[in-house]
């Protein structure tokens, strides 16, 4: 095991009670996770699944035409492959790294025994699931009804719960193709945002100066999803 990386960095795995974390420590293999990096494939069957613990990984549908957006973004409160254990194997989504860092990789037909065996490990896993599937839900409604400003507040509140810190090494391109939506765009929303002294923004790093004010900016989504992490995700520390 990596000295520098825990396991309990990700929510998920720092909520399984204590055996069973222990009997996982040898399954789990640290691994780097850099930018642009794709943990699967739409159509693909999953080998393995990925638990985020300094990246940020993006969950993203591509169309015919190489146009792509964002559905959903997994970080260190979540697990990157849930077809893997709820039987699917494949999606059609595509899943990249969209903020490098580091976390842990499984087989999964190792994860998927686990889930078969442990009641534990397969509530906690079906009820991560249910929080993304709100989170995709919630994606889909604010691109359909919200306002590009109130969406990259969403965005980048979301990304921050993810992180550690207040900075976020994202180019404008980069946020336009997650939110499917033209460059021009993001930098004129961009630019309103740090007017407005709420996010600080230079070659390529996004600095959020006022998260409080963020929060009051964005839409309503942000704060549906997030009250159903906390709801079906309490923090729990293993010991």
């Amino acid at each position: 095991m990596s000295p520098d990386l825990d396991p309990r960095q990700n929510r998920l795995l720092a909520a399984l009670p204590v055996e069973h974390l222990a009997r996982w420590l040898p399954a789990l293999e640290p691994v780097d996770m850099p930018l642009g990096a794709a943990l699967y494939e739409s159509g693909v069957a999953m080998s393995d699944v990925y638990f985020p613990c300094t990246s940020i990984v993006s969950l993203l549908y591509v169309m015919e035409d190489g146009a792509s957006a964002e559905i959903a973004v997994v970080g260190n409160e979540g697990i990157v492959g849930v077809a893997v254990f709820m039987g699917g194997e494949t999606t059609p989504s595509r899943a990249v790294v969209q903020s490098a860092g580091r976390g842990f990789r499984v087989r999964g037909q190792w994860l998927r025994n686990e889930f078969e065996r442990s009641a534990p490990v397969l509530h906690l896993l079906l009820r991560y699931t249910q929080a993304l599937i709100t989170q995709m839900a919630q994606t889909a409604v604010c691109n359909r009804h919200h306002s590009l400003d109130q969406q990259l507040c969403r965005w980048l509140l979301l990304s921050l719960d993810r992180l550690q810190g207040s900075e976020l090494a994202m180019t404008q391109e980069l946020i336009a193709n997650m939110l499917g939506v033209r460059r021009e765009g993001v930098t004129e929303s961009a630019g309103a945002l740090q007017r407005d002294g709420l996010i600080s923004y230079r070659r390529g790093h996004i600095t959020v100066l006022d998260r409080a004010g963020l929060e009051r900016r964005t839409c309503e989504c942000y704060a549906v999803v997030r009250k159903e992490y906390d709801r079906l995700l309490p923090v729990v520390t293993a010991q």
